[in-house]
């Protein structure tokens, strides 16, 4: 079993910036592709980025250019770096990890979940 812990989240201004982390533990070698994820209330949960054990990455439409998904193995854990942040990105975002997927497909199979970490972009 893998438990995914995600922190870094809070409030920033527009145009501003944040950096989520998700750290593993447990059975951290069964891992191979993660991902972010974020729900706005009333909205259903959306796919933000992933990442394969290689490094090779895949991110949503919405965000190209202004979010940056990395990963340490050697530390178990994925990053999400967002930049030029708008109001419509505010969300609860959640960490995700996926056993099977080799390549970073977009809204791939998921198998562990994180608790989420609100992320509120305001003046």
């Amino acid at each position: 079993q893998v438990q995914l812990v995600e922190s870094g989240g809070g409030l920033v201004q527009p145009g501003g910036s944040l950096r989520l982390s998700c750290a593993a533990s447990g059975t951290i070698f069964s891992i191979n592709t993660m991902d972010w994820y974020r729900q706005a209330p009333g909205k259903e949960r959306e796919f933000v980025a992933t990442i394969a054990k290689s490094g090779d990455t895949n991110v949503a439409d919405s965000v190209k250019g202004r979010f940056t998904i990395s990963r340490d193995n050697a530390k178990n854990t994925v990053y999400l770096q967002m930049n030029s942040l708008k109001p419509e990105d505010k969300a609860v975002y959640y960490c995700a990890a996926d056993r099977n997927r080799v390549m970073p497909t977009r809204q791939g199979e998921i198998d562990y979940w994180g608790q989420g970490t609100q992320v509120t972009v305001s003046s």
